[in-house]
């Protein structure tokens, strides 16, 4: 199998050396060029023809947004891994990056004093990334192979949804701008969310989706009452889950140890819904790389819920998805453009069983406006 080709793009000499040297060491990976700022890079590109791009977000000469934009415009399929400080400013860049096209991101580490440290970041965080990343585009199907739920005893025929739980993890910022913003402001049941995000990432991508939803969405806290048209999507660095708290449902949060290297969690979150809420759970399983989410989908299912998921080819990366898939959790398969009809017509229906939704009242719904 060919090499994966990277050009690694980074102001400091010091982090470039790291990321060169570390990456170099992995078989499967060979860094082919690198590059001081992003003018540079853009030249560098059609020298070196790279697999992926690694992009540093604060450069001088031309930043990383900067570049991003003229590498889109010249390379739209290439992926692009985001290179960002854990910080504010480096969080907001970070979103802005996403959604303007880059494919994923990764953190710088903190401890620069600490070179071991540093390079274990870089293998447990970004050279995954880079794999999935690649492996996903040169091996994406032109058709999804026939979809063929597992057999399970039949839920009860009166089975109201009263929660919907998403999982999600790369290309999940993106998706869920798609999906939030279409669920209608008088959407009857609250909506928790898990997104693989560090700390002051996830509060940000709250803020950001919020301004664009009609439900409200906000960080996850701890002691919330849950309640209809919210959503909480999960604090970087914390496990969420739902507890019963006399006649109401609450949210809690832990720092138990990671599940698949993640805190937060999507099996987690999937495990307490199913035990709190039983078969009334509708679980989404978006586009996410690794397997977190799959006990957690089969957990539901076997407590009498449903779970639906993201099709491979609208999934930047169909791992999560994709492995619910293969287990036989799924119940449906939809692409991201049709989620937010789906999820809005699972719970209208559920909760008025004789009567029918029909799903083109809600195939069209639109962001609401900034």
């Amino acid at each position: 199998m060919a090499r994966i080709r990277i050009l690694v793009v980074d102001d400091s000499v010091v982090v470039l050396k790291l990321l060169c040297d570390t990456l170099s060491k992995d078989p499967e990976l060979e860094v082919v060029a690198s590059a001081g700022h992003g003018r540079i890079a853009l030249t560098k590109i059609q020298q070196f023809r790279p697999d992926l791009i690694t992009l540093d977000v604060e450069m001088p000469v031309m930043n990383g947004l900067e570049t991003l934009v003229e590498l889109r415009k010249l390379y739209p399929k290439i992926p692009v891994i985001m290179f960002s400080t854990l910080t504010e400013r480096g969080a907001s860049a970070t979103l802005d990056a996403l959604a303007m096209g880059a494919s994923d991101y990764a953190t710088k580490p903190s401890n620069t004093g600490s070179p071991a440290e540093a390079i274990e970041v870089i293998r447990a965080e970004l050279v995954p990334k880079i794999k999935a990343l690649c492996r996903t585009s040169s091996a994406k199907l032109n058709s999804v192979p026939p979809f063929r739920p597992a057999v399970r005893v039949p839920a009860p025929a009166n089975r109201r949804i009263e929660i919907v739980a998403i999982g999600t993890s790369t290309g999940g910022p993106n998706a869920l701008a798609e999906v939030l913003p279409r669920i209608p402001k008088d959407f009857p049941v609250p909506i928790v969310v898990v997104q693989h995000m560090p700390p002051i990432f996830t509060r940000m991508l709250a803020e950001r989706l919020a301004s664009r939803s009609a439900v409200a969405v906000e960080e996850g806290s701890e002691g919330v009452v849950l309640s209809p048209a919210r959503s909480w999507i999960a604090p970087g660095n914390f496990h969420m889950t739902v507890a019963r708290a006399g006649l109401n449902w609450r949210l809690e949060l832990n720092q138990d140890p990671p599940k698949h290297s993640c805190r937060p969690a999507v099996d987690v979150l999937f495990r307490s819904v199913a035990e709190v809420y039983r078969a009334n759970v509708l679980g989404v399983v978006m586009t996410g790389m690794g397997s977190d989410g799959v006990l957690g989908a089969q957990q539901i299912r076997e407590a009498g819920g449903v779970v639906i998921i993201q099709d491979q080819p609208s999934s930047v990366v169909w791992g999560m998805p994709g492995l619910v898939y293969a287990a036989g959790h799924a119940d449906a398969i939809y692409p991201l453009d049709q989620l937010a009809s789906q999820i809005t017509r699972r719970v209208l229906q559920s909760r008025a069983p004789r009567a029918t939704v029909p799903i083109n009242n809600y195939a069209s719904l639109e962001p609401r406006a900034k």
